[in-house]
């Protein structure tokens, strides 16, 4: 802990793709962390191979961040402004014996450490493949050999000189004790020959210098783990608190990728999930909370997030789930929670304007009200709910073909709109009244006239109660609408 008692985590993307589902998972787990502790999230940008990282991402990454609702305390730190200090750390381990410059070629001996995907935390090394347990043979080198070397002009890495025997070992708050044969580790390379660190040194020295207590990651990274312990002491450091977090899988039970669907947080925002789904979504994927409560709002995870209630087992993602959690959310809150959501996807979908809402923010909540129980994305609201916000709107072809069939209609849509346009009082019992009166005055099932109306209106065969509909669109819309209809009707 630091001397306030008070925990320090961090996320460490790497700009080389977009915050997809497991980086955003153990984001979310880190920040559930430091919020239920009164702790600190460390925001830090791993971003030293030049060759795979693409700047332009970073935005991307942090804007993924902010739309998830996760808020860091500190930084962005960049490690790309950090070198010296990874570099004077390779020299004191040097200095000290921990490590030793290594002059082979990446084929005669290799110790890479390249770093999963999963948490996008750093890369590995570009030394080649690693050789499982494998001595590095210039560590045995001798202090002329290694004058030879350098008289020579040959370039050297800097490896870890791990030791040969005995083990190492480190306490995992979701897996356990571990324990590693140092044998069974290769003597892992520090800095490359041109300088850059690997994951492995920068990680570690990152670590140390921002007082990380607790190391929250995916559990693909325990791997790692052996190596990072022994730097940690080599440095003169204790190590934090790890917390190993299970993988992500798809469907089929196969580690989740491009193939299942989408994987970037950014592609779900434009999907029309709402956030605070999504979170709920994800904090449920390899925690429980403890009981069968599954819809829990942001503070309520907060307030029950804990590591022991993580799960060693593989999450699976599951797309249904998700939805049904975003229905969750899309119609249990007050509406006032829905509204500046819907806004924003009228905004983004042109028909904010027309839709009427700015000029009457009491009509909006009330037709937000009466669709929001039949959505599942925000996308529904500019999508088949698209005719409550404007005049734009087309006749979906499948409920002209089904309910437009009767030659009568137009008369009876001419009628209709006579009939509503004299009311004197709107509401939803007069609708009813008039519409049922001139089907009977016609000599037609009520529901002929009803379903047929329902499409001139807004365009669809299903759709919120039709009485109900017509109170939120409002009198002088639902006759214009009807008389619109009737060439339509005509030619349908």
């Amino acid at each position: 802990m630091t001397p306030t008692g008070k925990p320090r985590v961090r996320f460490a993307p790497s700009p080389t793709g977009y915050l997809h589902v497991g980086g955003a998972r153990t984001a979310l787990f880190n920040w559930l962390f430091a919020r239920h502790e009164g702790g600190t999230l460390v925001l830090r940008i791993e971003d030293t191979d030049v060759e795979r990282n693409r700047p332009e991402l970073v935005e991307g990454i942090l804007d993924g961040l902010k739309w998830l609702g996760i808020e860091w305390d500190e930084g962005p730190v960049f490690q790309s402004q950090r070198l010296q200090l990874y570099r004077a750390a390779a020299e004191k381990l040097l200095a000290s014996g921990s490590a030793f410059p290594c002059y082979c070629k990446g084929a005669a001996y290799a110790g890479g450490d390249a770093a999963p995907v999963e948490e996008q935390e750093g890369e590995g090394d570009d030394e080649g493949p690693a050789l499982k347990g494998a001595a590095c043979p210039c560590r045995d080198y001798s202090d002329a050999e290694r004058a030879e070397k350098e008289r020579a002009g040959v370039p050297h890495a800097i490896r870890f000189q791990v030791p040969r025997t005995g083990t190492t070992q480190f306490e995992d708050a979701v897996f356990g004790p571990r324990e590693v044969q140092n044998a069974e580790i290769e003597d892992f390379v520090l800095l490359r020959s041109n300088g850059v660190p690997t994951y492995q040194l920068s990680v570690v020295v990152d670590d140390i210098d921002m007082r990380i207590t607790h190391i929250i990651r995916g559990a693909d990274h325990l791997s790692n783990t052996p190596k990072q312990a022994l730097l940690y002491r080599a440095l003169g450091a204790a190590p934090p608190v790890f917390a190993h977090v299970p993988l992500i899988l798809g469907p089929d039970r196969t580690r989740l990728s491009k193939r299942h669907g989408a994987t970037s947080v950014g592609s779900y925002a434009d999907e029309g999930f709402l956030p605070e789904a999504f979170r709920n979504f994800l904090a449920l994927m390899g925690w429980s909370p403890g009981g069968d409560v599954e819809y829990l709002r942001t503070h309520e995870l907060v307030d029950r997030f804990a590591l022991a209630g993580v799960s060693r087992t593989n999450a699976v993602f599951d797309r249904p789930k998700l939805e049904w959690f975003n229905t969750q959310y899309l119609q249990k809150p007050p509406v006032e929670y829905v509204l500046p959501y819907v806004e924003a996807e009228l905004k983004r979908a042109g028909i904010w304007e027309d839709s009427g809402a700015p000029r009457d923010p009491v009509w909006f909540a009330r037709a937000v009200d009466l669709i929001r129980p039949r959505t599942r994305l925000l996308t529904d609201f500019t999508n088949w709910a698209r005719a409550f916000f404007t005049d734009d709107f087309e006749y979906e072809k499948e409920a002209r073909e089904k309910f437009w069939k009767d030659e009568r209609l137009p008369g009876m849509f001419e009628k209709l709109a006579a009939a509503l346009e004299a009311l004197p009082d709107w509401n939803h019992d007069a609708c009813d009244a008039a519409s049922r009166g001139v089907a009977a005055a016609e000599g037609v099932k009520a529901g002929v006239l009803i379903n047929a109306t329902r499409v001139a209106i807004v365009g669809r065969a299903v759709a919120p109660p039709l009485f109900d509909t017509m109170v939120v669109l409002g009198q002088q819309r639902v006759v214009a609408r009807l008389r619109k209809a009737i060439p339509a009707v005509k030619t349908a």
